[in-house]
């Protein structure tokens, strides 16, 4: 309660984590064959799902997955986050790791991003991988929301470590939060109300998750963080170009909001905003090139439908095997809802077509 106080979060929030901790209570609904262990990789805590062995069988693929909630809130251990886990590892009949990383408040960026890195890294090693009967060549990397942005930032910074032996075949991503360079993409003003992620919170979760000051929020909120005569910002304007990087279908008949002036110290105050740890969208073409394939799901009702479609065409234009995996008619975080009394519709579309992709691609 002390948590949703001090981000301000909107009532829809405040339901949300309340559907959360209710539901952590609900009996698991996946096969009870799943062995499930909590151990630590690296100083971090996980969750490792296991299908159990089969005679005669080669080695398992496996996921290591990245759960959601804004930096702040959710748990690899809360049933939403169990029972797609489990759905997933007895699906895939794959190793599933499910990384319970350190949370807003208690430890801001860019630990997350450590604490996500270093279990992987640590799964990645041979003689773990060995020790989960896990292929080597057989990796996916994976989140939603802040966890797609943790997935993606992990991904990145794999890709750039030169003496890494077993590296992810695949990273998917679930509606990720991948940006926070500007707050007026056609997504974001569509679905500025729009309830469980509403415009207004996710910039309070980039203001928390980045250590800044609740009081820029309507700076933000109005791109004066990226102005024009913003001279940091200059040099990632292009990467970040909605107009020529989103489908028409996206932008409908959204205009651009450019300040001409803005607000260079919100940018001197919060340094991670241009941070590619913290905004995997901003890299450059030379690290999105070394990314693998790569699924990416949004729906048409989520403030974060515009991150994740950059995102795909920017790799798309790096040489990077991209699917889009759009749902017109879903909203943000509804892949886990998929358990009574919420068992929606569009959390079992969602979550049947993300796994059916990794069933057929890893």
């Amino acid at each position: 309660c002390h948590l949703i106080h001090c981000l301000g979060l909107s009532h829809h929030l405040i339901v949300l984590n309340y559907l959360i901790c209710t539901f952590d209570k609900l009996k698991s609904v996946s096969s009870e064959d799943i062995k499930i262990t909590d151990t630590v990789f690296d100083g971090v805590e996980v969750r490792v799902f296991e299908p159990p062995a089969k005679p005669d069988e080669r080695l398992k693929r496996s996921v290591v997955y990245i759960h959601g909630g804004g930096w702040a809130l959710a748990s690899a251990r809360t049933s939403l986050y169990n029972n797609l886990c489990r759905t997933m590892a007895e699906s895939l009949n794959a190793v599933v790791v499910s990384v319970e990383y350190r949370l807003v408040p208690e430890v801001c960026f860019p630990e997350q991003f450590y604490d996500a890195l270093r279990a992987t890294k640590h799964f990645l090693q041979p003689d773990v991988l060995a020790e989960y009967s896990a292929d080597p060549n057989r990796i996916a990397i994976s989140g939603d929301s802040a966890g797609g942005n943790l997935a993606a930032a992990v991904c990145q910074q794999l890709s750039k470590e030169e003496n890494l032996t077993v590296r992810p075949k695949l990273q998917a991503l679930i509606y990720p939060v991948l940006q926070a360079f500007d707050f007026n993409t056609p997504s974001y003003q569509q679905n500025m109300n729009m309830p469980i992620l509403r415009r207004s919170v996710m910039i309070n979760y980039w203001i928390y998750y980045l250590n800044g000051n609740y009081d820029l929020a309507h700076s933000l909120l109005i791109n004066n963080h990226t102005a024009l005569d913003v001279g940091r910002a200059l040099s990632f304007r292009g990467r970040l170009n909605w107009t020529s990087l989103l489908p028409s279908s996206f932008k409908k008949n959204y205009k651009p909001v450019i300040q001409t002036t803005g607000k260079a110290e919100i940018i001197q105050e919060i340094p991670a905003l241009l941070d590619v740890r913290a905004v995997p969208l901003l890299a450059e073409k030379a690290t999105l090139q070394l990314q693998p394939k790569t699924y990416i799901l949004t729906c048409e009702n989520d403030v974060l439908r515009d991150d994740g479609a950059m995102y795909a065409r920017r790799l798309e234009h790096a040489g990077v095997d991209v699917t889009l995996d759009h749902f017109h008619d879903c909203f943000h975080g509804c892949m886990i809802f998929t358990i009574w009394p919420t068992d929606f519709a569009a959390g079992l579309q969602t979550r049947n077509s993300y796994i059916k992709w990794l069933d057929e691609n890893l």
